[in-house]
């Protein structure tokens, strides 16, 4: 292997100091163009590369941003993650990732081995953290940037989509279609997100002069969101909804699944619609009507935050809009029990 060619290597090629190179390579300090210029080729030709570490101890930055994401498998971080590396690669920053399991024990232990990195500042997706560890995180040093998780501090700043208008926009289009028994599954795991979108839920109805029954509203405990919109239903089939309304896209995708195995036909028997837009809901069977949350936009706000906040700017919290895309798990409703087949269903398994 070579050896690395460094700032000393160069000051002798060219007949210079130490400090001479440094100055002309970082664009500082009085000398002549023409010996800037020399000193310039000359690291070109010999492939100088900058060593980012020993920067980084004479400046104090370290021009790398850490990301925690609950999992790299989740489909709804995909887009937050290239929303930020753009940003941060365009500003010459580098982006370590590293997954929480949605465990914020493990969050805060990331985040800890982020700070013994030295990273400039970090971005956590899908977050708890702002609420249980708010007061360790204020003395973390660096701008932390929470994504989808709303908590204002001195050092804790947050970037969402608008939940509640977004939840709000989902069933106001179910009540607009005649579902008046509107079912939503939501996830005791995401406590905060979750109890917007019920607002949201509620407002919907408030606004159509309809009081939801309590029973309609489910939180099954499981150990993936498919499994949660599975149960869900379960939990469900006495209700006799007309149309659900899930906490995420994959919540309504085992939904889906459930009501495959239980001859329940969607959109038929059953509406259904999700939140996140993530890429599968066009190519389930029936392709999910959801709402689009702008997960790119939501990453590329959160690193510019993240930039802004290292420059000494002020920032403040950001909610972005979400809009409702419409496919075809959503059908008009006339009346009727559509829940009816499920029931026998279920009867028949214990014949």
């Amino acid at each position: 292997m070579s050896k690395r060619v460094s700032i000393k290597d160069i000051a002798e090629l060219a007949g210079v100091s130490h400090s001479t190179v440094s100055r002309a390579l970082h664009g500082r300090g009085r000398m002549s163009e023409e010996t800037r210029m020399r000193i310039i080729a000359l690291a070109e030709d010999v492939g100088y590369t900058p060593d980012a570490l020993a920067r980084g101890l004479v400046s104090g930055e370290t021009r790398t941003i850490g990301v925690v994401v609950t999992t790299i498998a989740d489909p709804f971080v995909v887009q937050i993650v290239d929303g930020i590396e753009s940003v941060a690669q365009e500003a010459g920053y580098s982006v370590f990732l590293s997954a929480s399991h949605n465990d914020p024990d493990r969050e805060m232990a990331v985040v800890e081995t982020f700070r013994q990195r030295r990273v400039d500042a970090v971005i956590v997706t899908a977050s708890r953290v702002g609420a249980l560890y708010a007061d360790i995180l204020e003395d973390f040093g660096a701008p932390i940037v929470l994504i989808n998780n709303m908590h204002a501090s001195k050092y804790l700043y947050s970037v969402s989509a608008d939940d509640v208008s977004g939840a709000q926009m989902a069933v106001e289009y179910l009540l607009a279609k005649g579902h008046q028994r509107i079912a939503y599954i939501g996830s005791a795991e995401r406590p905060l997100s979750s109890q917007r979108r019920w607002r949201g839920y509620l407002q919907a109805h408030k606004r159509f002069g309809i009081v939801p029954a309590a029973a309609l509203r489910v939180e099954p405990l499981a150990e993936t969101d498919r499994e949660v919109g599975r149960m869900g239903l379960v939990e469900l089939l006495d209700q006799a909804p007309s149309a659900i309304f899930t906490y995420n896209d994959m919540t309504a995708i085992g939904v889906m699944l459930e009501a495959r195995a239980r001859k329940v036909d969607i959109p038929r028997q059953l509406s259904l619609v999700g939140f996140d837009d993530i890429q599968a809901t066009q190519f389930v069977m029936p392709a999910l009507t959801t709402i689009h949350q702008p997960r790119a936009a939501m990453g590329k706000a959160a690193m510019e935050m993240a930039l802004s906040l290292l420059h000494g700017k002020d920032a403040s919290n950001i909610s972005l809009a979400c809009h409702l895309v419409e496919r075809d798990s959503v059908s008009s409703y006339y009346g009727g029990d559509v829940m009816t087949d499920a029931r026998q269903h279920e009867a028949s398994l214990y014949v």
